[in-house]
């Protein structure tokens, strides 16, 4: 703490401070629920917290309150201006080497240049945040970080009191163990133009056969109207619940929180080495073993999803050439099973390139053909064309990296916005040649189930 004292003593002794100091300190504690850490702040914080969880649960992150937050409206510079910035915070991190690296969190909108509707005003093009409080649960370890980012004279007075508040939160989530509450009640489930939807999947398999395209993923949207506000901590409580086998996230913006259970991660980043996950191609799950088996091998075996499939294997492939070497990746897809549905799934990995950061990656890597399309510039014209609908987060990176160059990014599908007593949820389906509307429609129900579930709405629509 010594050094951590120096620096904070030394900003006060100036009297105009015109450079930031980012100062981070760390303490392990026991086992609590990372939901009840998130309880304790949600007064306090309501508006500004985060949470993830990795697919396989070895990494959970709960973030409360804002030590900075990083904007940008830019269309084309978006990625860049995020990553120079938390640069530009990370040359200036004082902490201990015990001390856990800080955390930056957030996500960008699915395309900029889409025009924004009401449910979305208030997400910017890309949104990130370091946490005041940021709470990682890793392998079986807890640990509680502080996180001050200051220009001001009084930063030992400030630290000073992150600590006292940080030890109420633990306290609070120790001794007030978080209860969630049941599902909400829906009172209206609203199809958003589902003629609309029929029509503009027929159009594009149309536009696609003439050679406008090779294949375009269009997505609907629904809206449910609940009783009562939803809770968001309890909202999260339910998806986890619901979809085990996922990345679960919630991303919290002036009352209004994006969360999901997506399958499909983008890009991963371990000690200097890359993970891509390419996901595409789907089929649902089976009511017996037997006809599990049967429908998983029908989709290892279906023209249309294997094309669908290779065009993100060649995607993501082409990406890890530019980016990485020592690259590993089988020949073949294999299933990857969760509760409703079943994909196509093939792993890839490599050794980053010097000099590259996660937030390169994530811009060549969206969208990646299974939520775009392909070719891709060609794919979001007739997108923007042809769906008329903001997607927002929907679809898009989200995810976290820290001062070490670590990180994780999902691709923000079986996802919705929770706002209040309503939320809208998003769900789409690439389309190619031989695409049929009833059935991409029938596959959006498959889609919206995990976060309509979690809601309280009804399996079948």
């Amino acid at each position: 703490m010594s050094r951590k004292i120096t620096e904070m003593q030394k900003l006060e002794s100036k009297e105009i401070v015109s450079d930031y100091r980012f100062f981070s300190e760390t303490i392990e504690i026991g086992r609590i629920s990372p939901l009840s850490f998130l309880e304790a702040g949600n007064f306090a914080y309501k508006e500004k917290h985060f949470y993830w969880q990795n697919a396989d649960r070895t990494l959970t992150i709960v973030g409360l309150g804002h030590a900075e937050v990083i904007t940008s409206t830019e269309d084309d510079k978006r990625y860049l201006e995020v990553s120079k910035r938390w640069k530009e915070l990370c040359d200036v991190l004082i902490k201990e080497e015990k001390d856990i690296a800080p955390v930056l969190f957030g996500g960008f909108s699915f395309d900029p240049k889409s025009v924004q509707t009401l449910e979305w005003e208030s997400f910017p093009s890309a949104y990130f945040v370091v946490p005041s409080f940021q709470l990682i649960s890793k392998n079986g370890q807890m640990f509680v970080s502080i996180n001050l980012i200051t220009t001001a004279s009084n930063a030992v007075d400030e630290f000073e009191a992150l600590r006292e508040e940080r030890d109420r939160l633990i306290h609070l989530a120790e001794v007030n163990e978080f209860a969630p509450s049941i599902k909400p009640t829906v009172s209206h489930v609203e199809e958003i133009r589902k003629s609309a939807y029929l029509k503009a999947v027929q159009d594009v398999t149309d536009q696609i056969k003439i050679g406008e395209a090779e294949k375009v993923v269009i997505a609907r949207s629904i809206r449910m109207d609940f009783e009562q506000e939803v809770s968001n901590v309890a909202a999260l409580h339910h998806i986890t619940s619901e979809q085990q086998e996922s990345y679960h996230f919630g991303l919290q913006k002036d009352g209004q929180l994006f969360f999901g259970a997506t399958p499909e991660r983008l890009i991963e980043i371990v000690h200097g080495r890359a993970y891509s996950a390419c996901v595409a191609g789907s089929i649902e799950r089976g009511k017996t073993a037997s006809e599990d088996r049967k429908l998983g091998e029908e989709l290892l075996n279906d023209d249309k999803n294997r094309e669908e499939h290779h065009y993100v294997v060649k995607m993501i492939s082409d990406v890890f050439d530019k980016y990485c070497t020592d690259i590993l990746m089988p020949k073949e897809p294999k299933l990857m099973r969760i509760r409703d549905i079943q994909h196509l799934f093939t792993p890839i990995e490599g050794k980053l390139e010097s000099g590259t950061d996660i937030f390169n990656l994530v811009e060549d890597l969206h969208p990646t053909p299974a939520l775009g399309g392909v070719p891709t510039n060609k794919a979001l014209e007739v997108i923007r064309r042809e769906e008329q609908m903001d997607r927002g987060y929907y679809a898009a990176p989200i995810g976290w990296t820290d001062s070490d160059g670590n990180g994780e990014f999902a691709v923000g599908i079986r996802s919705g916005l929770l706002d209040g007593d309503k939320a809208y949820l998003y769900a789409g389906g690439g389309i190619v040649a031989d695409s049929e509307p009833q059935k991409e429609y029938d596959e959006t129900w498959v889609k919206f189930r995990p976060v309509l579930r979690s809601l309280g709405g009804k399996l079948n629509g």
